[in-house]
């Protein structure tokens, strides 16, 4: 007589709750370091400000008259050449300080511009004069 053999099952488990478990542990760290990311926030003085700082007297002054032609003390210089020149500008500078004296008529867009542009720089502090400078 035959015996009859068991067939045995040649299918394997796969437990993928460890699996599961990294996901979600990857998941949880990708939304908790994407939280820490610095905003670029504009820390400007407007015109009338209560609170008010003398200006220091070895900042580079940026210049922006109402036709939106930018200034690097008192040079003309292209937007796109701005990063550059105000780099070599600083190179030699202790505290890199940047003061841009904007006209009240241009776009707020191109204030930005201007500011990103010298903080892109290595411009440790960007400022805006809101008031004639004596002198």
């Amino acid at each position: 007589m035959r015996r009859l053999r068991e067939k045995k099952d040649s299918r394997v488990d796969l437990d993928i709750s460890p699996l599961i478990d990294v996901v979600f542990l990857l998941l949880i760290f990708f939304m908790v370091t994407t939280s820490f990311t610095k905003d670029m926030k504009l820390d400007l003085e407007r015109p009338g400000a209560k609170s008010q700082i003398a200006a220091p007297a070895k900042a580079l002054r940026v210049y922006i008259d109402q036709a939106e032609r930018v200034y690097v003390d008192e040079l003309p210089v292209k937007t796109w050449m701005l990063e550059s020149r105000v780099r070599e500008q600083l190179s030699g500078l202790a505290d890199p300080t940047v003061l841009v004296v904007a006209d009240r008529s241009i776009p707020a867009q191109t204030l930005i511009e201007v500011i990103d542009r010298c903080r892109l720089a290595g411009a440790a502090h960007v400022g805006v004069i809101t008031q004639q400078e004596e002198g």
